[in-house]
């Protein structure tokens, strides 16, 4: 009797799929039509992308969103290298990423060096593992350890190659995927706690800043009851927002900036600081080091010192564990003085709440937060590309859950924002899904809307047009420099819409913007808004005036 035989690409698969892959995106070339033959028949759906770097893109937001790893595909060659940006924005994201690329024959190739790169050294810098399979006896062991240093805090991108040889050759089908059970992560030292609930006790003004890595866990429960035990106050920095719902009393604001505003003022009159969740991959919300008070690292892994980061304690284990076992342990002290963060939080709202009464159009900052968060249902999940509204959605607006608001502040790259919002809305088809991109952003990955439309997707992007690099120009004009090199023209976005099977909406008055976004969730398909934003006052904004607001306090 005959041994049934299977080939390598057929086993990778079945690893994958014993992996919890749902999905792969990508653009297939000829190095991996054995592997896409074998997703033929896979309970994974293959979404094919019209760039690289989209599909990586999306695989990054399926681990983010997930905490399983996403998975992009592409061919070797120039294929390989356009998913670069995207996994560097995995791994410095901590967003759990697998890129599978296809490769000549290793043992006999006809084609020289033709479309050869090294794409496994080229991939080593920027993950935290990349192999070639040069055996099908090793793909079971390889994609156990690749999905499992990509899960692994602190998460990140892993590659693995496959040779269009090995790919193809037969395997006997004793070979099995490697199946695994949860790892528990260790509980924090007891010894640490103490230490740290005894300086808070002690402490006047302890204030705590949720970052990053919380919001890649369920912490939320323990972070909540931390903050009901305690009453401490609690600020967030860009990726750490909605952790704790900021409509809470408790929270005094976002780290938007790096330094010089409400917030800062804040922590600078903190005498303890607890960073939960916080490493430096994440632009540095302030200068934290001993120097400026009591800094507490609470994370899953130690603290990667820096310059901007020097904390004076740390304890290392579950972040959950860490928080209720400190809600547990501190006595409430009756010297906390929390009314100067109050005070501060308070002028912050007021300001806020009266400059996005501004109706000028085109819109300000302020009007355009103010008009999307009014719209926004708190199941629903903005999705931010890389841009000068970043920073101000990220001061303004009030997330209310974990991941309600998806922005990238690590690699901070543009191009990002369909993309996520594309693999945002396939996780979540019940949710509200608003991309919003600068005019800059969505051009860089502006094919992704025919992927869109050919999901059936109903997805919402709002372009932000002022035909100019805004983030830059508020740099060159905060140095002095005269305006040069960042203007450009825009194609007609509603058209532009059309063409590709979406709808178009531009926004003529200031009133029209909250119109348009109801009626554009309240359709099917794929919308446009094209929305005028005025960035003239972003110096005078976040500089001279908030400076002279801040003193008042």
């Amino acid at each position: 009797m005959s041994v049934k035989k299977i080939n390598s690409a057929y086993l990778l698969v079945k690893c994958l799929e014993n992996e919890r892959v749902k999905y792969i995106f990508g653009v297939p070339g000829e190095e991996n039509l054995d592997f896409l033959e074998a997703l033929r028949t896979s309970s994974i759906k293959l979404i094919v992308t019209r760039n690289e770097q989209a599909a990586v893109f999306m695989a990054a937001t399926i681990g983010r969103l997930t905490g399983h790893v996403g998975v992009a595909l592409s061919t070797l060659g120039p294929r390989a290298t356009n998913l670069v940006t995207g996994v560097a924005y995995a791994q410095l994201g901590g967003m759990p990423l697998l890129v599978i690329t296809g490769q000549k024959p290793i043992r006999k190739s006809k084609q020289g060096k033709f479309q050869i790169i090294n794409a496994v050294r080229m991939m080593e810098p920027l993950t935290k593992y990349s192999v070639t399979i040069e055996s099908p006896d090793r793909i079971p062991s390889v994609v156990r350890q690749a999905v499992k240093l990509a899960e692994a805090e602190r998460p990140g991108a892993v590659h693995i190659e496959l040779p269009e040889d090995i790919a193809g050759e037969a395997v006997q089908d004793e070979l099995k995927p490697i199946y695994f059970q949860k790892v528990r992560r260790p509980a924090p030292d007891p010894k640490d706690i103490k230490n740290v609930a005894t300086l808070i006790e002690n402490s006047k003004n302890p204030i705590v800043v949720v970052a990053a890595g919380a919001n890649r866990k369920l912490i939320r429960k323990q972070f909540s009851y931390f903050l009901q035990k305690t009453k401490i106050p609690f600020i967030s920095t860009q990726m750490g927002k909605g952790v704790e719902g900021e409509n809470s009393e408790l929270y005094i604001g976002t780290t938007a900036l790096s330094g010089g505003d409400y917030v800062h003022k804040a922590l600078s009159m903190a005498d303890v600081i607890l960073m939960i969740g916080h490493d430096i991959g994440e632009k540095p919300p302030a200068m934290l080091t001993s120097e400026k008070g009591k800094v507490v690292h609470i994370n899953f892994s130690p603290a990667e010192v820096d310059d901007v980061y020097v904390p004076a304690y740390e304890i290392v284990g579950d972040v959950s564990h860490t928080l209720w076992a400190l809600a547990e342990k501190i006595k409430i002290s009756e010297h906390w003085d929390f009314s100067l963060f109050f005070k501060i939080r308070d002028a912050l709202r007021k300001s806020i709440s009266e400059k996005a009464k501004n109706d000028d159009f085109p819109l300000t900052p302020w009007k355009l937060v103010s008009e999307v968060e009014s719209v926004m249902q708190k199941d629903g999940v903005l999705v931010l590309d890389n841009g000068m509204y970043k920073i101000w959605f990220a001061r303004n607006y009030k997330a209310t859950d974990q991941n309600s608001i998806l922005l990238d502040n690590a690699l901070a790259t543009m191009g990002a924002g369909l993309s996520s919002g594309i693999a945002t809305k396939i996780l979540f088809p019940e949710k509200k899904v608003l991309v919003v991109s600068g005019d800059g952003g969505i051009m860089m990955n502006i094919g992704e809307l025919e992927t869109a439309c050919r999901l059936g997707l109903n997805l919402t992007v709002l372009v932000l047009n002022d035909r100019e690099f805004g983030m830059i120009r508020w740099k060159q004009e905060n140095m002095g420099l005269p305006s040069f090199g960042l203007g450009f023209n825009n194609p007609d976005f509603i058209k532009l819409a059309e063409s590709f099977g979406a709808k178009g909406y531009r926004v003529n008055k200031t009133s029209e913007l909250k119109d348009y976004l109801i009626k554009a969730f309240d359709s099917q398909g794929v919308k446009i808004i094209d929305c005028p934003i005025d960035y003239s006052k972003n110096v005078e904004d976040l500089g001279v005036s908030l400076q002279s607001e801040i003193a008042k306090i």
